[in-house]
């Protein structure tokens, strides 16, 4: 045992031949006690902070029930996290909030196991049952999914019916809401559809005249050109020749006219009457002079279309409204 009061490093040292009573010790130098540590130091701060997620990688846990990604912004290096809504988030929306915060996300997918894409409409509800790998500017992270626990059938069930209740609340109490919400947004669109139309039929009206005018001065030629091919036989008839030559003349003239006729059947698969003649040559007439003044005939129906769809869907709104007010008064008169 070492004295009291001593340190560790200091020892008492016999008294020196020839000195007086008790011997002074010597001073030496203190020792210092060193710790090393052996092998590679990042080891050890590895072990220091072995429950904190790497930089790069990118990591999946639930808080409150819902899914939370945390992920490293390649530009400012920060982590960040992503609240996702399984029923609600898409693999496209995920994607572009990702680039919504990080300007410098030049190209994000999500890949499959086997290295297929994964397709933007997909519900992250889906994409969480398995591992996937995020590809960040051409940089692959391999995501591991945590495993969530398996609910028997009687919680299963259970759960579903609670979900069909609130769906069913939710609906009866926004309901009026979301109506009027639609009927805002509807009319909002059938307005600026209105607006996007109002110059493509003013000259849709000018292209529909000149058409007309033409289509009709080609019918008033045709009745003129056979008005003189009937005065001409007339004339060759009682006048210059008899009857007797004439016949053959009107029976092969006839018989051209079947011909032509026939001929236009051929070519345009329609029969030859005259209100279908007449709609033909005004259509060929409208798209030439369409082509003439540059009038995109697509974008004019595809307009169309949609207000024609709006304005149906305005009107189903506006009938569910009208029958919501109809049934809240008998319900307030009872």
């Amino acid at each position: 045992m070492r004295p009291r009061g001593l340190w560790p490093w200091r020892l008492l040292l016999p008294p020196t031949p020839g000195s007086r009573g008790r011997a002074r010790p010597r001073p030496r130098p203190p020792q210092v006690l060193c710790v090393k540590h052996y092998g590679n130091l990042k080891d050890y701060q590895s072990q220091l902070y072995s429950t904190v997620a790497p930089p790069d990688e990118v990591t999946i846990n639930y808080r409150h029930g819902l899914p939370l990604i945390t992920l490293t912004l390649p530009s400012r290096k920060e982590r960040c996290q992503f609240i996702i809504k399984p029923v609600l988030s898409t693999v496209g929306s995920f994607l572009q909030d990702i680039r919504s915060e990080d300007k410098g996300v030049t190209a994000a997918a999500i890949l499959a196991a086997d290295g297929s894409e994964i397709p933007a409409s997909t519900l992250m509800g889906i994409l969480l049952m398995k591992d996937f790998k995020l590809v960040i500017n051409k940089i692959a992270y391999d995501v591991q999914c945590p495993k969530k626990e398996h609910l028997n059938n009687e919680h299963t069930t259970e759960m579903e019916n609670v979900k069909s209740l609130v769906h069913r609340l939710f609906t009866v109490l926004h309901l009026g809401e979301f109506q009027k919400k639609k009927e805002h947004h509807l009319l909002e669109k059938i307005d600026h559809l209105k607006k996007q139309l109002q110059p493509l039929e003013q000259v849709k009206a000018r292209i529909e005249a000149r058409s007309e005018a033409k289509t009709s001065g080609l019918l008033w030629a045709g009745l003129a050109l056979l008005s003189v091919q009937g005065g001409a036989l007339a004339w060759l008839t009682w006048w210059v020749y008899s009857w007797d030559i004439m016949e053959p003349v009107t029976y092969f003239i006839t018989f051209a006219n079947s011909m032509v006729f026939f001929a236009y059947f051929i070519v345009t698969r329609q029969n030859y009457t005259y209100s279908a003649v007449r709609s033909r040559q005004f259509l060929q007439f409208f798209h030439k002079k369409s082509q003439q003044q540059h009038f995109d005939v697509e974008q004019y129906n595809k307009l169309k279309e949609d207000l024609a769809k709006a304005t149906e869907s305005l009107k189903q709104v506006r009938h569910s409204l009208n029958w919501r007010m109809k049934v809240e008064e008998l319900s307030e008169k009872n």
